[in-house]
């Protein structure tokens, strides 16, 4: 079972998030991309991050346990190579989370600020770490998590897919037993609502379309100053 929403938000014209997911009979990879870059670039780079993850996976599903790593990795010479041929799309990026699961094994990886969330019964996990000047400064000891929250400077990444020839990718293994269902969202969703007010919602919806919805809903209430993208999802395999 998966829902999927994406919203443009209150605020911005054009939406440059983009979302999707793959269940083959060899893999399942579910992805949320957040673009940036002027024009309509940034919209281009996430669409291209998703879309190109997902080939890449579907060619080389029988390479070793460095898939989805590599995966992300063709993705960003993807993205970088047309940003240095279109000048319409120089210095496009976008960050990257998704969810790969093949047999037993479960891999997130995250480039940027966008978020992995796993959950299981009234218990939700935040697995990825934003890559984020404010989480800086938070490592640091220089601000606490809520001055984090609404830091001017919010936004700012330290990390972006597209934007040089190589990036570093965090990939994170998760025990099956774990998680019974997985969130990934855009920085527009985790900026507006808590992750005590995500897993209240999704125990409360009758089906992860609705959950999807009502978080939206929920971040567009709160102002919807950016594009907000969620993806909901079971982690059986």
């Amino acid at each position: 079972m998966v829902g999927i929403k994406s919203d443009a938000g209150n605020v911005r014209e054009l939406n440059e998030d983009y979302a999707s997911f793959i269940e083959d009979e060899r893999f399942k990879i579910y992805l949320v991309a957040d673009g940036m870059g002027g024009h309509n670039a940034g919209e281009i780079a996430s669409k291209l991050a998703v879309k190109s993850i997902i080939r890449y996976l579907l060619e080389h599903s029988e390479e070793d346990e460095n898939l989805l790593l590599n995966a992300v990795k063709y993705a960003n010479n993807e993205i970088y190579e047309i940003s240095q041929k279109n000048d319409k799309c120089k210095g496009m990026g976008t960050t990257i989370t998704g969810c790969f699961i093949k047999g037993d094994m479960i891999q997130v990886v995250n480039v940027g600020d966008s978020c992995c969330f796993s959950i299981k019964d009234n218990e939700i996990k935040k697995v990825t770490k934003d890559h984020s000047w404010v989480q800086e400064l938070i490592d640091a000891g220089a601000i606490t998590e809520e001055e984090g929250r609404v830091h001017p400077k919010k936004n700012i990444i330290t990390r972006a897919l597209g934007t040089n020839s190589s990036v570093k990718i965090d990939i994170f293994t998760i025990d099956k037993s774990e998680s019974s269902m997985f969130l990934l969202c855009s920085d527009g969703l985790s900026n507006e609502v808590r992750k005590e007010e995500m897993i209240e919602i999704v125990n409360k919806c009758k089906d992860f379309n609705e959950a999807c919805e009502k978080l939206v809903d929920l971040a567009k209430s709160r102002g919807g100053k950016d594009n907000i993208t969620v993806l909901l999802f079971g982690g059986e395999v």
